[in-house]
């Protein structure tokens, strides 16, 4: 996801390093903090693989400053990944909503409502972070209080992504 949001923010517009960590740590939050030793190294393998490239210009200081823009295959690249976006991409939150946060520049609508409609399909499919027997556990027959609160939010939080899901497909194909 590192990649995804390092093309995605450069898509927007050419950034230095600092700038663009400072970017994908507010999309990440606390749950995925971004290390240098992360950052960097997949900056230079993009740079190598020719979808960014990196100039450099006057700093505030006596530094100079390393800017970063998406050529034109990163860009070609960024598209392709989000219209056909890995399925750990649907299946995990946290990725999905760093899909999200650039899926706005796939510009075709038809395109972004089949992401879309992946991710419901996925929320559609039963599942329990726990399981019995094969089959998931409801909130209501889970053993403990804390189990019962991790099961109800979940279930709250999809039906809610459920609802706005709908919204969208409804606003992209309509």
């Amino acid at each position: 996801m590192l990649e995804l949001s390092i093309l995605g923010f450069l898509y927007e517009e050419p950034l230095h390093g600092y700038e663009l960590k400072a970017r994908i740590q507010a999309l990440n939050g606390h749950i995925r903090p971004v290390s240098d030793g992360a950052l960097y190294p997949a900056i230079t393998r993009l740079v190598k693989a020719g979808l960014i490239e990196q100039r450099t210009e006057p700093g505030s200081g006596a530094a100079h400053r390393r800017i970063l823009s998406l050529t034109e295959a990163g860009r070609t690249g960024l598209l392709a990944r989000l219209g056909n976006p890995k399925d750990v991409e649907i299946t995990d939150g946290q990725r999905f909503f760093t899909l999200l946060a650039f899926l706005r520049h796939l510009p075709d609508r038809a395109g972004q409502a089949a992401v879309l409609r992946r991710r419901r399909a996925f929320l559609d499919t039963p599942s329990s972070f726990f399981y019995r027997d094969g089959e998931p556990v409801r909130a209501e027959e889970a053993p403990d209080l804390f189990r019962q609160g991790m099961l109800r939010i979940a279930r709250a939080t999809g039906a809610e992504e459920r609802k706005w899901l709908e919204e969208a497909i409804g606003s992209l194909e309509g």
